[in-house]
């Protein structure tokens, strides 16, 4: 039986900022979800090349994606979104960093939409995404749905990771998290993760802290409070394709994790 998901990813949150910001849903989510404090990303952790893997299922060598500027693939993989239109399913990307325009290829997307958080903060950018994609998922019911969160990564940068000021962003985006849950369909099933950590206000490197990823994985599927073993980012595409009711791309390297 398939599934609509909506997928919230914070770019930059390191599992071990999550006790520390203590916001409450983080809790309940884990009560009610399959998840690990223990997934690991791909190198090199930069942002670009993780959302690339997220997407297309395959390592930077295999996608060719090695920094944070895009370029076209040699051997090019039909990403998520390539692979649930091609089975007539309805997808929206709703980011604030523009580079991940690149994520998905003309005519695969119903809805895209960029709030730069260059130009408004990122912070104001987290709350009108949250609540874009809140009025597009109860308007239209896509099949499935990104929400990226960029707060964190900003304040990563400018004041460190793990710094005050950087576990204040991952309360605060939490409190974006709770609100796009609790404002659509308990039907839609929910997949919260980050992309990569950091380290001092950098990242980028194999060291565990930048590696090292949070998933929670809400479905009809998965096994409240139950604990998800050996998860890559690689494996996010197969997972969300298996929940919508849609086969993994040949040339996927994943795992369904469900």
């Amino acid at each position: 039986m398939s599934e609509k998901v909506l997928m919230i990813l914070v770019d930059g949150m390191r599992p071990d900022s999550l006790a520390l910001c203590g916001h409450p849903y983080i809790e309940k989510l884990k009560a009610q979800a399959s998840y690990t404090l223990q997934a690991t990303t791909v190198m090199p952790s930069v942002t670009l090349p993780c959302h690339m893997s997220l997407f297309h299922s395959v390592v930077p060598e295999r996608h060719g994606i090695m920094d944070n500027i895009y370029t076209p693939q040699v051997r090019p993989i039909a990403g998520l979104c390539e692979q649930l239109h091609a089975h007539r399913k309805k997808c929206g990307l709703l980011y604030s960093w523009e580079q991940l325009r690149d994520l998905t290829r003309p005519g695969s997307l119903a809805y895209n939409c960029l709030i730069a958080g260059d130009f408004y903060t990122y912070e104001t950018a987290n709350n009108m995404l949250t609540d874009r994609a809140i009025q597009y998922i109860n308007e239209q019911a896509p099949d499935f749905t990104f929400l990226y969160l960029g707060l964190v990564d900003d304040i990563g940068h400018k004041h460190g990771w793990m710094s005050n000021e950087y576990i204040q962003s991952v309360h605060d985006s939490w409190a974006c998290i709770e609100k796009a849950a609790g404002a659509i369909s308990e039907n839609y099933a929910l997949i919260v993760l980050a992309d990569h950590g950091g380290h001092g206000r950098s990242h980028g490197t194999n060291m565990p802290e930048d590696m090292t990823i949070p998933l929670f994985i809400r479905s009809r599927l998965s096994r409240p409070g139950a604990q998800i073993h050996d998860a890559n980012i690689i494996d996010i595409a197969p997972t969300v394709a298996a929940m919508v009711g849609v086969p993994s791309n040949e040339d996927w390297e994943g795992r369904c994790l469900l």
